[in-house]
């Protein structure tokens, strides 16, 4: 039986996926905007980590002179609480989309992707919820010795 068509070439076989050439960038939708979410945060993390790694742990007498009242005479100023908020909220918000995206590369069954997705959602929102109300409620008027 002779056919018209030539014989398939190793070439034009698909095969699996190669996981080092990475995702492609989004198109469009939500994808879209956390991949930019997550390469303006980390801009931002940037600047706000090494700003405080210069503030807490270079300037002054470095490391040892943090201790539960400096923190409390820091958090004073509403400056220091917003930079030390902002800092906590994107990390935990890129860290966790960061999480979420290994989750869509690595985990094949979707049902086994969308219960660990939402567990890292869950477990980030419980995380974001603690740190604004610590940092939002501390009062260090209330803790003796401290100032």
């Amino acid at each position: 039986m002779a056919t018209t068509t030539s014989p398939r070439s190793a070439r034009d076989v698909p095969g699996p996926p190669d996981r080092r050439t990475g995702r492609e960038r989004p198109v469009g939708g939500a994808e879209l905007w956390w991949w930019l979410f997550m390469r303006i945060s980390g801009l931002v993390l940037l600047f706000l980590a090494l700003g405080h790694l210069v503030v807490m742990h270079l300037m002054g007498t470095g490391a040892e002179r943090i201790n539960f009242g400096f923190v409390a005479v820091r958090w004073r100023s509403p400056f220091w609480r917003t930079w030390d908020w902002m800092l906590l909220m994107l990390a935990l918000v890129h860290g966790i989309n960061g999480l979420r995206t290994i989750t869509l590369d690595y985990v094949t069954r979707a049902g086994w992707r969308f219960a660990i997705t939402m567990f890292f959602v869950l477990v980030g929102f419980v995380l974001l919820v603690l740190g604004t109300v610590v940092v939002v409620t501390f009062d260090p008027s209330k803790w003796p010795g401290a100032v």
